[in-house]
């Protein structure tokens, strides 16, 4: 008789999980750091990992709630500025017992009132703080709204290819289907409306009741932003379809290109008026993660719900309640991230200097990589015009493709590999997002430092080169 956690008879949908960015090209990585090769992970937006400096407002402001008794000290003046000790004491009086003490299962009601507000200031539209949860990160939030949308393996959730894979492992664990639709590389990673409607068809064919959508704006792994007509366009269909629509925005203040800046989906849908602003179930999602805070390990996000009726509401709240409490050093930091210092604030100028710094250098990589990518044999990039990636086509020659058969690996995790083996670079391969038949595709980050980027990109070129001369009968470079 089997035992309750012996693997033949564990929960199938654990095992159909599958999280690519963690994957085989990760463990490989962690193989060869610990043989002492040198690995340069940008496999995934680990920003403070590749270098990036914490910003110091809020690590003042933490590091005393951390250690109130640094407030009773006479000298504390000396050691912090004022504005980082009144922030202290501000989020220390919202607790019921500092750091150490649980706070309400759906995040201290003074910075969800924060969050509301900066949603507000954002969108131009009151924000309710009753409606705002916040969740160690946005991938958390976004767990518990697919547990409860999915109820069964015929729910299905649009989402976009190529994926971020927290989707598709989440929605198997869930038990659920995802329903994929694809994104146009060659316009630049757009949405098409008419491939949204004829994948929602198949999936009614196939029995799936498809119930919501996600968007990732700006886009993981592809790097666009969503046009303002885009989204107006998925408001409407999703209207019509009687869809939730997830909001994936956590990369809201990475963007690098003027063109198109960041719009929210609920400043959209409410500008649209009744009966769109009213009937269309919206959830966004955003982190401390991203954007120039880059505060991965803090674990700090949120979730606000749009139009979502109150016994759902006061569901979630439950379901929320079985882990009793959000962290709350993440829940400062998320509090500051959406009330930072102001002008005439003492930390204000250090604060806007650091963060432009960031935001500079990133736009910067983010040309660097591109132009990196496009100027080498059989690879071609799209810009990233937002978010933390670059998401390049490699034309993979017949020859490659066979070797990789042989090998047991799909083509474009060899080509990783080899990657990696050669030059210590450690990426995600196109594989794990989701991407069209016969196309390969490999995913990096633009985070490491500005700096080293022109080395690594040289690297990467040398690597190409040899890899195609090895592969490729064809001389020259190939474009799609």
């Amino acid at each position: 008789m089997s035992r309750g956690l012996d693997y033949e008879v564990i929960n199938e949908n654990v095992k159909r999980v599958a999280y690519a960015v963690r994957g085989e090209l990760y463990l490989r990585a962690s193989e060869l750091q610990k043989e002492g090769k040198k690995i340069i992970f940008t496999n995934v937006g680990n920003p403070h990992a590749l270098g990036q400096k914490p910003l110091t407002f809020p690590r003042q402001v933490v590091a005393l709630c951390q250690a109130p008794f640094l407030l009773d000290d006479p000298h504390v003046g000396m050691m912090f500025p004022s504005d980082a000790i009144e922030r202290a004491r501000h989020y220390l009086s919202l607790t019921s017992g500092g750091l150490g003490a649980y706070s309400d299962s759906r995040g201290l009601p003074g910075i969800r009132k924060e969050v509301a507000e900066f949603i507000e200031r954002r969108d131009g539209y009151p924000s309710d703080p009753e409606l705002i949860y916040l969740t160690d990160g946005a991938s958390k939030g976004v767990m518990q709204m697919l547990n409860t949308i999915i109820r069964n393996d015929k729910d299905g959730i649009l989402v976009p290819v190529p994926q971020y894979p927290l989707y598709s492992a989440a929605i198997s664990l869930f038990g659920g289907s995802l329903v994929p639709y694809h994104l146009e590389e060659t316009a630049n990673w757009g949405l098409d409306i008419n491939n949204l409607r004829q994948s929602l068809n198949e999936a009614r064919m196939n029995g799936i009741t498809v119930r919501a959508m996600v968007i990732i704006n700006p886009g993981n792994p592809t790097g666009q932003c969503l046009s303002e007509a885009n989204i107006r366009e998925i408001l409407k269909f999703c209207y019509q379809q009687k869809l939730v629509l997830l909001a994936d925005e956590v990369y809201q203040q990475n963007i690098y290109q003027d063109e198109r800046p960041f719009i929210s989906s609920r400043k959209i849908l409410l500008g649209m008026g009744p009966p769109f602003s009213k009937e269309v179930q919206l959830v966004s999602f955003h982190t401390v993660s991203k954007g120039y805070w880059g505060e991965c390990g803090q674990r700090g996000g949120y979730f606000e719900m749009t139009n979502i009726p109150l016994k759902t509401v006061d569901e979630i709240y439950k379901v929320a309640s079985i882990s009793l409490s959000p962290n709350v050093p993440g829940q400062i930091f998320l509090g500051l991230m959406v009330n930072p210092p102001k002008p005439g604030d003492i930390s204000y100028s250090k604060f806007v200097t650091e963060s432009k710094a960031i935001l500079d250098s990133l736009r910067k990589r983010a040309h660097i990589m591109t132009n990196g990518f496009n100027s080498c044999r059989n690879v071609v990039c799209n810009f990233t015009e937002g978010a933390m990636y670059s998401f390049p086509q490699i034309k993979l020659p017949p020859k490659a493709i066979e070797a990789a058969k042989k090998a047991g690996k799909v083509p474009d995790v060899f080509y990783c590999l080899k990657l990696l083996e050669a030059t210590g670079i450690s990426t995600v391969p196109g594989s794990g997002f989701g991407q069209k038949e016969g196309v390969f595709h490999l995913r990096t980050t633009i985070l490491p430092a500005e700096e080293d980027m022109p080395a690594i990109m040289d690297s990467f070129k040398k690597f190409n080169d040899e890899f195609m001369e090895q592969y490729d009968d064809k001389k020259g470079y190939s474009r799609m």
